[in-house]
């Protein structure tokens, strides 16, 4: 199973929950895809697009449930990231957990599978 990652304000997910699947945040409904990171990008997507962002949920997905809509696209520096063209079907979710800011400033993250 490969694991990807989803880094959701919590509200945006309550309604995820209630329609049963997840049509993205404004920046994945404007660029035409849900952005996703791999284990070894969700800690650089957070310090880069969510610095200081309180009311974060981290959403695990099992990357093999989401067929051909799942696409791995060249994007900072040429690394491959996860990009599903199509809603997140709940189905495919392993877990949802917090993501708080620690005293540092940054976000503190679970232990995270690849």
């Amino acid at each position: 199973m490969k694991i990807i990652y989803k880094i959701c304000i919590e509200s945006l997910w309550e309604k995820a929950e209630s329609s049963g699947q997840f049509n993205g945040a404004p920046v994945d409904i404007q660029d035409g895809y849900l952005h996703f990171s791999t284990a070894s990008q969700v800690h650089e997507t957070a310090l880069r697009h969510f610095a200081g962002q309180q009311d974060l949920l981290l959403i695990a997905i099992d990357a093999d449930r989401l067929g051909d809509g799942l696409i791995f696209e060249p994007s900072r520096g040429g690394d491959l990231f996860p990009h599903l063209f199509g809603p997140l079907p709940l189905s495919a979710v392993l877990w949802t957990k917090p993501l708080p800011i620690g005293p540092d400033g940054r976000h503190v993250f679970p232990e995270l599978q690849s």
